[in-house]
């Protein structure tokens, strides 16, 4: 029994022998794998895809740059900075357009040639303000009245001491007389005559005195009579009546007026301008310019260089220089902007 179990689990030699075919062509086939993996795997100049597949890190590079690139366009365009070919670019605004037989064009602001600010010789209050802004006035022509009750007050005062003055020389003179008198009689003595002519000239002083006292009083009230220095145009009304005026101020911005009205010659207009340093060699004193204000681009004004400021802004780099308009009309109006055009020539 035992030998017939034995029998049964002993293996035939035939069945001992395996198929070494199978076997070859696994190791093949790992073998071929491995050879195309290190294939694809060696770094090549210009290989930066896999399999038609960007790798992760160059994936989110290349995301990254064309974020950056649309941003910018973005900034760009906002800045109004994007050029014809539709791409951004930071080339600065172009320079206004120059005329036939100009050098240079640039921009400025039209000004009065002289703006007057009148101002008060002491302090006072304002009793009547005859102008407002934008009426025309004549040189010499009042425009505002103080208050001058206490100046007229002091002038009475000084009136009735003038008139006590008067006497008093009026007295001393016939005191003189009788002097004379009783010292030709030789009833009194010299010194009678020297004291009464004393007398006179100290009386004659006190008369010159109080005359100039009046008068001071008078210069006060005519200074209370405000008047325009110029033909010209109101530009500011600075003052109201019954407001405090004074010529200084004292800090703060509730302090007293210190200008009543503005004035100005609007037939004597400049026009001034901020010149690079590059642009001061096509500029000369008299050179002929057209103006032309912003407002009004069909009206075109003569004008010549009338001012080259002798000291340039150092922070800028330019240099101030005004333009005078010949036969400036109410189409040109202070501290709007205008166009000079440069002329070339003599």
């Amino acid at each position: 029994m035992t030998e017939e179990k034995l029998q049964q689990l002993r293996i035939a030699s035939e069945q001992k022998r395996r198929s070494r075919t199978p076997l070859w062509l696994i190791f093949g086939g790992v073998l071929i794998v491995t050879g195309a993996v290190a294939y694809l795997a060696i770094p090549r100049t210009g290989d930066d895809v896999r399999s038609g597949l960007l790798s992760n890190r160059e994936a989110a590079t290349e995301k990254a740059g064309a974020d950056m690139a649309a941003r910018n366009q973005m900034l760009d365009t906002k800045r109004g900075v994007t050029n014809a070919g539709g791409t951004s670019s930071n080339v600065p605004p172009a320079a206004p357009a120059r005329v036939d037989g100009s050098v240079l064009t640039a921009s400025g602001y039209i000004i009065a040639r002289e703006r007057i600010e009148i101002s008060p010789r002491f302090m006072g209050v304002v009793k009547w303000v005859g102008v407002k802004k934008g009426d025309s006035v004549t040189n010499g022509q009042t425009v505002v009245l103080l208050d001058d009750s206490e100046y007229r007050a002091r002038l009475a005062e000084v009136d009735g001491q003038l008139a006590v003055a008067e006497v008093a020389v009026e007295k001393a003179r016939l005191d003189l007389r009788r002097a004379e008198e009783l010292v030709r009689q030789r009833v009194e003595m010299a010194k009678v005559l020297d004291d009464a002519r004393l007398g006179v000239a100290s009386a004659e002083a006190q008369v010159k005195q109080l005359a100039g006292s009046r008068k001071l009083i008078e210069t006060w009230l005519d200074w209370c009579v405000i008047r325009s220095p110029v033909n010209g145009v109101v530009l500011e009304k600075l003052a109201d009546a019954n407001e405090l005026v004074t010529p200084q101020n004292f800090g703060g911005t509730r302090g007293p007026s210190t200008s009543l009205v503005a004035v100005a010659d609007l037939g004597d207009l400049q026009v001034e301008i901020d010149v690079s340093e590059s642009d001061l060699a096509k500029i000369r004193l008299g050179q002929k310019c057209r103006v032309t204000p912003e407002a009004f681009r069909d009206k075109a004004y003569e004008g010549v260089v009338a001012e080259i400021a002798p000291e340039a802004t150092r922070a800028k780099g330019t240099l101030q220089i005004k333009v005078q308009i010949r036969n400036p009309d109410r189409f040109l109006t202070p501290e709007l902007s205008a166009k000079v055009d440069f002329l070339a020539g003599p």
